[in-house]
C-alpha cells in the first residue's frame, strides 16, 4: 500500500510542471544557466591557462634536455680525447724508462 503523502507529493507533479512552463520559473532558472556558463567557462579558462603553463614547461624541459644531451656529447667526446692522450703519455712513459734502464745496464 502505498502512504497518503506519498499520493499527495505525486499529485503536485503536475501543477510544479505546469508553474515550470508558464514561465513563473523562468526567473529563476536563466540567471542559475547563466550561473553555471559562467562558472564553466571560468573554469575552463582557468584549465586552458594551466595547460598552456604545462605546455611552457614542457618546452622549457625539452630545451634543457637537448642542450644537456649536447653537452653529455662533448664531454665524452673530450673524456675520449684524454683517454687517448693519457695512453700515448704512459707509452711514452713506459719507453723512457725501457731506455733508462737499457742506459742503466749499458754502463
Amino acid at each position: 500500500m502505498i502512504p497518503r503523502t506519498a499520493l499527495s507529493d505525486h499529485a503536485d507533479v503536475p501543477r510544479r510542471n505546469a508553474a515550470i512552463d508558464s514561465g513563473q520559473m523562468r526567473d529563476y532558472i536563466a540567471p542559475m544557466a547563466d550561473n553555471i556558463n559562467s562558472t564553466f567557462e571560468h573554469e575552463l579558462k582557468r584549465l586552458e591557462k594551466r595547460v598552456d603553463a604545462l605546455v611552457r614547461v614542457c618546452d622549457q624541459l625539452q630545451d634543457e634536455n637537448r642542450s644537456l644531451k649536447q653537452r653529455q656529447d662533448v664531454l665524452t667526446s673530450e673524456r675520449a680525447n684524454l683517454l687517448q692522450k693519457n695512453e700515448q703519455v704512459r707509452a711514452r712513459v713506459e719507453a723512457m724508462i725501457g731506455r733508462l734502464k737499457a742506459m742503466e745496464q749499458g754502463s
